[in-house]
């Protein structure tokens, strides 16, 4: 469990450094990134399709990333999930590309979808990004 929280702490780093509006998609029983992130201003919120995740400090939202409400993830400079299931990964790029915000994933093992997007290096964790915002 301890490498875990390593890589969730590395993911955490690299996005409160970049950015300035996170929000996570997925956050399940993980809150660790999302905490850095906070702890530096940079997180709006996280989601998760189960209601009734509570994580202290966070802003947990219900919502469902393949019908998202839109208004919740406004004013985004980033979307991101840690480990997403494969299938959720289209639906974070269309939500990415109607927002115009970031797409970056980090994904269980060896899974990524398509060519990968491209990959960031934060350390001892590769990202992909799926999407950039315009410039």
């Amino acid at each position: 469990m301890c490498r875990y929280k390593h890589i969730e702490r590395s993911i955490g780093e690299y996005i409160a450094a970049s950015y300035r509006r996170a929000v996570e998609v997925g956050i399940g029983n993980n809150p660790e990134a999302a905490r850095l992130i906070k702890a530096a201003g940079a997180l709006m919120l996280c989601t998760d399709i189960r209601p009734g995740i509570r994580h202290d400090g966070l802003d947990v939202v219900t919502d469902d990333i393949f019908e998202p409400d839109l208004r919740l993830y406004e004013g985004a400079d980033l979307i991101y999930a840690v480990r997403p299931g494969v299938e959720m990964v289209p639906p974070l790029i269309a939500l990415a590309g109607r927002i115009d915000s970031d797409l970056l994933v980090y994904h269980l093992g060896c899974e990524i979808y398509e060519d990968g997007g491209e990959v960031v290096d934060c350390g001892p964790v590769l990202l992909h990004r799926y999407r950039r915002r315009a410039p």
